[in-house]
């Protein structure tokens, strides 16, 4: 399937190709940047001189497969979650259900074939304005070496409020995890979503 290249959208991809600028400057309350590691993934907060988080992690796979993995349903439902809807074009769905409440995931921007995906991402029903207004993620995908891929995903878009605030650092961890789910997908196998199902519903029940 071809790429979408609109040129409405080249301001918007020149944005998220490119790496934005750290301050060092400190900050009299918060860190202007903050980076730490979860699990395989490096994590870095920006808060300004613009909002985003950067995440990036090293999967064990050639990029086919990684891009495979992150692109299509199958893929998704082999990491990610049991039920999954994925339309490679302008606008398709990049979702993900566990069956109970709304889905995860949000709706496709644009892509690059092995290289870039981006989605218009909704935020959980608890940010309920974050979630309507969405954020911008993308991810990227770089060979680096036979069978290793490097993945970065930067989340931009962000507005300013408590709301979006508290979204930004739920989003911190969440989006980490998401990565890790990827690695461990390629370093142990993929999910199997009726055991893991399983196993959750009786830890809820003791």
């Amino acid at each position: 399937m071809a790429p979408f290249r609109a040129s409405k959208n080249a301001s918007i991809l020149a944005l998220l190709l490119t790496t934005a600028s750290m301050s060092g400057e400190a900050a009299p309350a918060v860190k202007p940047v903050n980076t730490f590691t979860e699990g395989a993934v490096k994590v870095t907060e920006t808060r300004s001189p613009v909002k985003r988080l950067d995440f990036e992690v090293v999967v064990p796979a050639t990029v086919e497969q990684v891009w495979t993995a992150v692109t299509t349903q199958d893929g998704l439902m082999s990491w990610l979650a049991p039920s999954a809807k994925v339309r490679l074009e302008l606008g398709g769905e990049w979702q993900v259900s566990f069956g109970a409440g709304a889905p995860a995931g949000g709706t496709v921007l644009s892509w690059l074939p092995m290289e870039m995906l981006a989605v218009h991402a909704m935020a959980p029903e608890w940010f309920p304005n974050v979630r309507r207004d969405r954020t911008i993620a993308v991810f990227r995908f770089e060979p680096v070496g036979e069978k290793q891929t490097r993945v970065r995903l930067a989340q931009i878009g962000w507005k300013d409020g408590e709301e979006w605030d508290k979204a930004f650092d739920y989003l911190g961890k969440g989006n980490a995890q998401l990565l890790n789910m990827l690695h461990h997908r390629f370093a142990e196998g993929p999910t199997d979503w009726k055991a893991a199902m399983a196993k959750s519903a009786e830890k809820k029940s003791n």
